[in-house]
């Protein structure tokens, strides 16, 4: 991890026309959905930074997951409401730009988390590395493999940075496993049921195959119940580190999960926001590195989300990445 010292504050007066400066602040925490585990992580993190700093948390999220119209609307809600300050995961790195720059002439000071967006003025990033990500975790899979064998990726949703990333990392560690045959590549859109049904339709496609690569915990739990209902067996590896993932762990359901920490990505990201409007120095970008969960490394991750703590700012600025 590259630990570089942290930026002054330095932002455009406007983008604080309506910072609060005392406590108290309100940060509006965007994310995609209900139905990924990871962004709740994403959510606690923030809730856990926001009340450590005496300041507090609404959540937007889409009633239907990912849904561009619907969280542009959001944007259009919060840009009247006027909160202090907005951590926002784009539903679309591309097609929320109109959105974020909206925000930004509503001069409320805004956080990217999670998806880079592809435009807009940001106070900083808190994301990660989803190429390395999915790299290592199809690397750590296919080692276990014995380094053969016929597999399948189940992507999330297709065109999102993330997917495009993580598929990109998988497919270039197939490309270092010369006896490993890819039979498919099929999108899920980040959904346990549809994983579900894309891994019945793979099965019976495919008589024989020997691991699957999913790009979040909730596609590999869906594959997971495809192949313990076909009574098959498969080597299974999902991203993003949830409870869930966790358990199935546990229960040798799951081989591994790529991580990159939702909730430190919340809590970071609130902490830079909150920071920012009390005038207190900030970073301007954070990249996790990834880490490979599996049976021997899994007892940090095996605690409720409610009782895990952010770091302290100190700690957090020593992870940036990045000075301007």
């Amino acid at each position: 991890m590259t630990y570089l010292k942290t930026l002054a504050l330095s932002l455009p007066a406007a983008m604080l026309a309506t910072a609060a400066l005392a406590d108290g602040e309100t940060i509006a925490v965007f994310t995609k959905n209900h139905t990924n585990p990871f962004f709740q992580t994403v959510r606690v993190g923030a809730d856990a930074a926001a009340k450590a700093l005496n300041a507090k948390t609404i959540h937007y999220i889409p009633t239907k997951p990912d849904s561009i119209p619907e969280q542009l609307s959001q944007i259009e809600d919060v840009a009247v409401k006027k909160p202090n300050a907005i951590v926002f995961v784009p539903v679309d790195y591309k097609a929320m730009v109109p959105g974020v720059e909206k925000i930004n002439d509503a001069n409320i000071p805004v956080v990217n988390v999670t998806d880079r967006s592809a435009g807009g003025k940001f106070l900083a990033f808190i994301g990660a590395d989803d190429y390395s990500l999915g790299l290592e975790t199809a690397r750590y899979m296919l080692k276990a493999m014995g380094g053969k064998g016929n597999v399948v990726i189940i992507e999330g949703v297709k065109g999102s940075l993330t997917n495009v990333d993580r598929v990109r990392g998988f497919n270039e560690a197939i490309k270092e496993f010369k006896e490993v045959k890819l039979l498919a590549s099929q999108p899920a859109n980040y959904q346990r049921l549809q994983a579900l049904q894309v891994m019945e339709n793979l099965m019976q496609s495919h008589q024989k195959i020997d691991g699957v690569l999913a790009a979040n915990d909730a596609m590999a739990i869906g594959a997971i119940e495809a192949l313990d209902g076909a009574n098959r067996k498969a080597q299974i590896v999902g991203i993003n580190g949830t409870t869930e993932a966790i358990d199935a762990i546990k229960a040798g359901k799951l081989l591994a999960s790529g991580d990159y920490n939702g909730f430190l990505q919340g809590c970071i990201g609130t902490m830079v926001a909150i920071r920012a409007l009390r005038k207190e120095a900030i970073v301007t970008e954070v990249v996790l590195k990834p880490t490979v969960i599996d049976k021997a490394n899994y007892q940090p991750y095996d605690t409720p989300l409610e009782g895990r703590a952010c770091p302290k700012w100190d700690e957090a600025a020593a992870m940036a990445t990045k000075t301007n």
